[in-house]
């Protein structure tokens, strides 16, 4: 599955269930946001093990669940989520320019 594939497919399953009178914007953004601290959860005293090796499988669900609202989000917003990706990357280039942020983990306003 691709993911303009796994794209309908989240979208399917939310308006099967019909979600879409729940949710706006703003509360699908908060989920984003909660799910993405459930995916830290996996890191939470990792100590110097930043692999976690042995949440993977949690990790992708997290991922997952953090995507699948992001998806949702993009689709009530009228968000392309591969054009915002290419134009976010184009202002990124700028911010970076690989001849100055090369090896770098700085941000823009200090290279």
């Amino acid at each position: 599955m691709d993911f303009e594939e796994a794209q309908k497919a989240a979208i399917a399953f939310r308006n099967e269930r019909d979600w879409t009178q729940y949710n706006n914007p703003k509360d699908v953004a908060i989920s984003i946001s909660l799910e993405a601290a459930e995916l830290l959860e996996c890191f939470q005293w990792s100590g110097t093990d930043l692999t976690v090796a042995e949440h993977h499988e949690e990790m992708a669900d997290e991922l997952a669940d953090v995507m699948i609202y992001c998806i949702d989000f993009a689709e009530r917003t009228g968000i392309d989520i591969p054009s915002a990706i290419v134009a976010k990357l184009e202002k990124n280039a700028q911010k970076y320019p690989v001849e100055r942020a090369k090896g770098k983990k700085s941000k823009y306003t200090e290279l």
